[in-house]
């Protein structure tokens, strides 16, 4: 009896370390910064509309960063379209996979957000208007039409002696 116990906890054990990571709602760790030496640091946080998050760091000279050259430098798929005041996203990171519109009617879209202090608020104009600073971030969540009120992305997480 005792040998069953045993090999049961083993097997939980085993069956636990085996299995696939939960899916979380925060954005994933930074591993890497681009320009990490640089004194600054900007995010991209990318939410799905299968709620898989992402993030991206870029790191900068100067004291501040516009939204078009960290979504450049961030190394991230995009796809936008130009407008006579800026730019509208139509993919990010290869959502949709297609697109001939970047707000077709009754489809989702990217909902644009930016971060400053630890806390998002709706962007009022497009991401090439945006200056983010040191530890702001710029956030993306691929949201539905029918949604008012789109939720921000995660919260984007810096990494420790990185941005904060």
């Amino acid at each position: 009896m005792r040998n069953h116990f045993f090999a049961g906890i083993v097997l939980v054990l085993l069956v636990a370390a085996c299995s696939s990571p939960r899916a979380t709602s925060s954005a994933a760790q930074v591993t890497s910064c681009i320009n990490a030496g640089a004194p600054h640091h900007a995010y991209v946080v990318v939410q799905h509309l299968s709620g898989a998050s992402l993030q991206r760091c870029v790191g900068f000279n100067s004291a501040m960063i516009d939204g078009q050259t960290l979504m450049d430098q961030s190394g991230l798929q995009y796809g936008a379209h130009e407008l006579g005041s800026g730019k509208s996203m139509c993919q990010v990171d290869n959502e949709p996979a297609q697109y001939s519109q970047c707000f077709p009617p009754k489809q989702p879209y990217w909902a644009l957000f930016v971060e400053q202090h630890g806390v998002w608020s709706s962007s009022p104009g497009g991401f090439t208007d945006a200056k983010l600073h040191d530890a702001d971030a710029l956030g993306w969540h691929y949201v539905l039409a029918a949604d008012p009120t789109p939720a921000p992305p995660p919260l984007a997480r810096t990494r420790p002696g990185v941005g904060a």
